[in-house]
């Protein structure tokens, strides 16, 4: 069964600042995901993952009950401990956002 992918207002601002090949780079990965959502390497527990290009990492967040991915942040290296941070202490209201995004679709 294939997954439907959402991307969270953040990870679309900060995807915006990116040269064209990050962005075809992410489409790719958008396609695996659709298909395979637990490609990449896991963050703490199994549906939180980040894939990685040079310096720079996606996050996105595996929800199998509603068959989506939300990817929901960029970062480079350096600051990969605080996204990681961030996303813990949002991680109920990425729920939502997800669930509403759906509502919309």
């Amino acid at each position: 069964m294939t997954y439907s992918i959402f991307h969270s207002q953040t990870f679309d601002q900060e995807l915006n600042k990116f040269p064209k090949d990050f962005k075809e780079w992410v489409t790719k990965i958008e396609e695996q995901l659709n298909e395979s959502p637990y490609v990449g390497d896991q963050i703490r527990v199994k549906w939180l993952r980040e894939k990685k290009r040079g310096k720079y990492r996606i996050y996105y967040l595996i929800y199998d009950d509603i068959k989506s991915v939300y990817m929901i942040g960029i970062s480079g290296k350096k600051d990969q401990q605080a996204v990681i941070n961030s996303i813990w202490l949002l991680i109920d209201q990425f729920k939502d956002e997800i669930k509403n995004l759906i509502k919309k679709k």
